[in-house]
């Protein structure tokens, strides 16, 4: 995530895969929803009610969910959507933010579904969840955000150091592996840098979310964070009050990547919430 810049967890997850299966990049079960301004990728795997996968911003993507997409696709439709400018999605010509993320996801989720979805979302995911939610209520009937916090504020020390000197150029020179294997699934390589250098404007942003969009959330909400994040747990605390109908896990023991450092965990807490256990 921006507050955890790890090249060499990134580049496994830019290539990481699941048997025979290679999430983010599966012919088998990719397509592209075309909003106009960007074409975006997404992958479809099982069956019954639709669980939505927003994955984190610029070293995070699909795969990062390969040990609970095939967990999930047993009992519901999965859709993992690839965000605008990430792996196999186009950048598009729009000036990035989580607002507009929300709404690529919104019309590829309505061109593959009229039902209610289950949405889930790490880190950025997660921000982008929360547009969501409050913005379309009759959308979500469910959300599960992990590790999306609320600003650049949140973070200081080295997480925030990070995300100061994060640039296209810095990842070419230092990165190399890495931006090779993204340059490759990307449908405009040449713009890589420019992507980047617009994730990090907006992860320079002071605020991500506001307070007051997260209190419109109508619907049952739980929020995920590991107990050693980049961002403060107060934060996540002081998220899971403003919502209406919040939970709320701390995973101990774990940074912000807590979907690889605690999977099975991580797993049965999302089955049982989003099941109903």
């Amino acid at each position: 995530m921006k507050k955890l810049l790890i090249g060499i967890f990134a580049i496994c997850l830019g290539s990481a895969s699941y048997g025979q299966v290679i999430y983010g990049n599966n012919p088998a079960a990719g397509g592209y929803y075309n909003t106009g301004d960007a074409r975006i990728y997404y992958e479809v795997y099982g069956s019954g009610s639709p669980v939505v996968l927003l994955h984190g911003g610029i070293y995070s993507y699909i795969a990062e969910y390969r040990n609970l997409i095939p967990a999930l696709s047993k009992n519901h439709t999965v859709i993992a959507i690839a965000t605008r400018g990430h792996g196999r999605s186009e950048l598009g010509h729009q000036p990035l933010s989580y607002r507009l993320f929300a709404e690529d996801a919104y019309q590829v989720i309505r061109h593959l579904t009229k039902d209610s979805v289950i949405l889930i979302g790490f880190s950025d995911g997660g921000d982008t969840g929360y547009y969501l939610a409050a913005d379309h209520p009759q959308l979500v009937k469910k959300l599960v955000a992990i590790g999306g916090n609320l600003g650049y504020t949140d973070f200081s020390g080295e997480d925030k150091a990070s995300i100061d000197r994060l640039s296209g150029a810095d990842m070419e020179k230092n990165e190399q592996g890495f931006v090779s294997a993204r340059k490759a699934l990307m449908p405009e390589p040449a713009r890589f840098d420019e992507f980047v250098d617009d994730m990090a404007e907006l992860w320079r942003e002071k605020t991500y979310v506001s307070k007051d969009k997260i209190a419109a959330i109508q619907c049952p909400s739980l929020i995920i964070a590991g107990q050693n994040d980049g961002c403060p747990v107060e934060q996540y605390v002081a998220i899971y009050r403003l919502l209406q109908k919040g939970q709320l896990a701390i995973i101990p023991g774990s940074d912000h990547l807590v979907l690889r450092n605690k999977p099975l965990l991580m797993q049965e807490i999302i089955e049982d919430d989003i099941d109903g256990h």
